[in-house]
């Protein structure tokens, strides 16, 4: 099942099973829907949306459907109802490049404020979109310290990096599961480094055995969280398949 039709079916299912993980002595929920929430601070943490990706596909003469956008603040919705937050952190790569905020539609404008409403929220500037999404309230930031937790897009290479949440990368996750290879977008941690899956409906996936993995997890540690339909399902490192 796509993230499209992820997106569909399951914005009024209230039967899930999240996952509770511990980064760095910092108690946080995986969701199936892709969302992190951490109940110490109460913020939901989101990756990767890439709002308005088809009106960027469609700016370089490469036509894609145009529900990208609608889709993905529907999952948007579904999880901030679900964990009410007083705080969100949007965490790189919220649109698609750096016009997507001052495209977007009025419609998906004002479904965003309406999220923002009440609560804290913060832009983390992402490769696609360093800058402060125009016309939108909250503040952008290149990082975010909070809960003992470093919130930032890309993951740092070759450093101490215990505590960091970050993004990017996509990160995706295959199994055998009754003789067939299956695939799903999937948190990546090793407790002390979670690197989120992409939130966008349109979003591809890279398998954690990808070389651009190596060096950030401690693969005897390392779990593959993969996003099931209802569940997360929780898969040591040496389980995956490339």
């Amino acid at each position: 099942m796509n993230r499209a039709n992820t997106a569909q079916a399951l914005v009024a299912d209230h039967m899930i099973s999240t996952a509770e993980i511990v980064i760095n002595d910092t108690l946080a929920v995986c969701d199936p829907l892709g969302s992190l929430y951490l109940p110490d601070s109460d913020t939901l943490v989101v990756s990767d949306l890439h709002l308005e990706t088809g009106a960027a596909y469609a700016r370089r003469g490469m036509m894609l459907p145009p529900y990208d956008t609608a889709l993905t603040l529907t999952l948007l919705t579904s999880v901030i109802e679900r964990y009410r937050p007083a705080r969100v952190v949007s965490l790189g790569d919220s649109f698609h490049d750096r016009r997507g905020a001052s495209a977007l539609p009025e419609a998906s404008q004002l479904q965003i404020r309406a999220l923002m409403a009440g609560r804290e929220w913060f832009w983390i500037a992402g490769n696609h979109d360093p800058d402060h999404p125009d016309g939108l309230a909250g503040d952008c930031v290149q990082e975010l310290y909070l809960d003992g937790l470093c919130f930032r897009h890309e993951p740092l290479e070759n450093e101490d990096a215990t505590g960091e949440i970050a993004g990017h990368l996509h990160p995706a996750a295959r199994v055998v599961r009754r003789g067939k290879g299956v695939r799903r977008p999937c948190f990546a941690t090793d407790g002390q480094r979670l690197i989120m899956p992409a939130f966008g409906v349109t979003t591809g996936g890279l398998n954690i055995r990808n070389a651009a993995f190596d060096g950030l997890f401690d693969l005897q540690s390392l779990t593959a969280h993969l996003l099931g339909r209802e569940r997360i399902y929780s898969v040591p490192f040496g389980r995956l398949i490339g």
